[in-house]
């Protein structure tokens, strides 16, 4: 026994012993400080970044008879070449008045050029190798002044940026049309632009040993929940990994629960969405290179919530949020219920329906639940299709396929039209729902419930509900339970769950999220409208 729980130890220990790679024996390189010729630095610069060959150096003389030189160093594809070019025509004008306030000897010459150069950007003393790389990564152009083991970053960061477009994935009718980006500066000024307050704090990180992917972490002080805070600080401090590409990664790494379908995160695209999420006390968490900004802590209802409902009046977003929910439920167990109903249940269909169904079944091979299951599955491949289809011909081709094989499928005998119906109102109803990543679980889970369904009954459907909704319950997120306000039930805060209160109503702000900061509008019960 001894023996087999060794060497299962050594197995899935192996990858974690230390082993010589050319990171680690680059790491002193990187440690060393700078040389005073600028030939050398550069050369050493070149040397670390293995004579890539998208670095571009130079050497600029400003004086010949005192051979006072600098150097500069970049990243092409990290740069933006007009701000470089303005940094360098600033060097050059200023060279003059550079040589003459330096022989009066008050001056000290680097504190000289970076005076100069902070017209053009941020500007940073650097001096060793491992701080020049971290900030040509970042876009940065280096200077190097001959005579000096030193250099100045000068924020000269752009290159190839999209523009803010409106989300794609979340769109509305009525509001804001920007929508984030892959740049994290883009996405936090989006932001800023919105909530002017010294409040609206920012810790930034870099998470991945290789990527170096910054991370920013957004809450209002003052509002935000400190635990939460924390909590989220703590967890983003933890990751150690190679790499982050994308926003989902940081989800996974973070979130609660692993073994659940339902998101505990909210991802968005929209700014106005997680600047009403900051007014409400979550967390915002910004990734480098997406789009996708995540909000925590996130609750079940929040996935049903459009940004659009408070753009309109009270009563249509209520009107619209009952029809999320029911959508909810149709996109969930319509199936499963056709199943049940048709499989064991027939007492509970109305003879004329159920005669016209039994006459649509009648030399149909497959019992409903295979039915149901063909359908089901044809239609998720068709959906994930069309995804991956060109835009030009994604959507002819999904449509046209989704009606030619239902119909053909009705004509081959294989399926029945009831059938057909069922399935379309379901997908139909998936996309009602505003988030997508509340679409997946219900997808998952419509599978399950057809199996019970199908096993057995409405009694089936019956206890996997009640499995769901006990899982539901013991969801958190971020230590606040994911159901509520409605489990555990807080009537004060039902005014914007599945109803939408008038603007006047919402005058605290949701107790499970931020508790020490309650109001938000002051006067509120005295703010409603009143007839003369």
């Amino acid at each position: 026994m001894l023996t087999w729980k060794k060497t299962l130890h050594e197995i899935f220990n192996r990858e974690r012993i230390p082993t010589v790679t050319s990171e680690n024996v680059q790491q002193p390189l990187l440690q060393m400080s700078l040389f005073q010729d600028i030939a050398l630095n550069i050369a050493e610069i070149r040397t670390i970044f293995g004579n890539s060959s998208d670095i571009s150096s130079g050497e600029l003389c400003i004086d010949v008879e005192t051979n006072h030189t600098f150097g500069y160093v970049f990243l092409e594809q990290q740069v933006n070449k007009t701000f470089f070019q303005e940094m360098m025509s600033t060097l050059n004008t200023r060279s003059a008045q550079l040589i003459e306030e330096m022989n009066t000897g008050f001056y000290v010459y680097p504190d000289l050029v970076k005076n100069i150069l902070q017209a053009s950007g941020e500007v940073n003393t650097l001096e060793t190798f491992d701080d020049i790389c971290q900030s040509m990564l970042s876009g940065d152009t280096i200077i190097f002044m001959s005579g000096y083991p030193l250099a100045l970053s000068v924020n000269t960061g752009g290159g190839d940026q999209r523009s803010v477009e409106e989300p794609t994935t979340q769109a509305v009718v009525r509001g804001p049309r920007d929508g984030f980006t892959e740049s994290i500066g883009t996405n936090i000024s989006l932001i800023r632009k919105r909530i002017k307050s010294p409040n609206l704090w920012l810790e930034s990180i870099s998470i991945g040993r290789v990527t170096q992917t910054s991370v920013s972490m957004m809450h209002i002080h003052g509002i935000a929940n400190d635990k939460i805070v924390e909590e989220v600080r703590l967890r983003l401090h933890r990751i150690d990994i190679d790499g982050i590409l994308e926003s989902g990664n940081i989800e996974e790494l973070i979130q609660d629960e692993t073994f659940t379908p339902f998101p505990t995160l909210y991802n968005t695209e929209r700014p106005d969405v997680i600047a009403a999420g900051l007014l409400e006390g979550r967390v915002a968490i910004f990734v480098d290179g997406t789009p996708f900004v995540l909000e925590a802590p996130a609750l079940f209802i929040q996935f049903f919530q459009s940004s659009e409902d408070y753009y309109q009046r009270a009563e249509f977003a209520t009107l619209i949020r009952i029809l999320r929910y029911i959508c909810f439920f149709i996109s969930l167990m319509a199936p499963s219920f056709y199943i049940a109903v048709t499989t064991f249940h027939q007492e509970l269909v109305p003879s004329s329906l159920l005669f016209n169904l039994a006459a649509q079944r009648e030399g149909i091979p497959f019992p409903a639940f295979v039915e149901a299951l063909l359908m089901e599955v044809t239609f998720e491949i068709l959906r994930e299709a069309g995804v991956r289809l060109p835009k030009t011909v994604g959507q002819a081709v999904s449509i046209v396929g989704a009606l030619v094989i239902g119909q053909g499928a009705v004509d081959a005998g294989l399926v029945s039209p009831a059938m057909v119906i069922v399935v379309a109102i379901t997908a139909i109803s998936n996309f009602v729902i505003p988030s997508f990543s509340m679409g997946i679980p219900i997808r998952i889970l419509r599978f399950i419930l057809m199996i019970f369904a199908a096993t057995f009954g409405l009694f089936g459907i019956t206890v996997g509900l009640i499995g769901m909704v006990q899982h539901l319950c013991n969801l958190r997120s971020f230590g606040v339970p994911y159901m509520s306000p409605m489990a555990p039930f807080v009537l004060a805060d039902q005014k914007d769950t599945i109803l939408r209160l008038p603007q006047w109503g919402l005058f605290s702000r949701p107790r499970f999220i931020s508790p020490k900061n309650q109001i938000r509008e002051n006067n509120a019960p005295l703010s409603k409208p009143k007839s003369k």
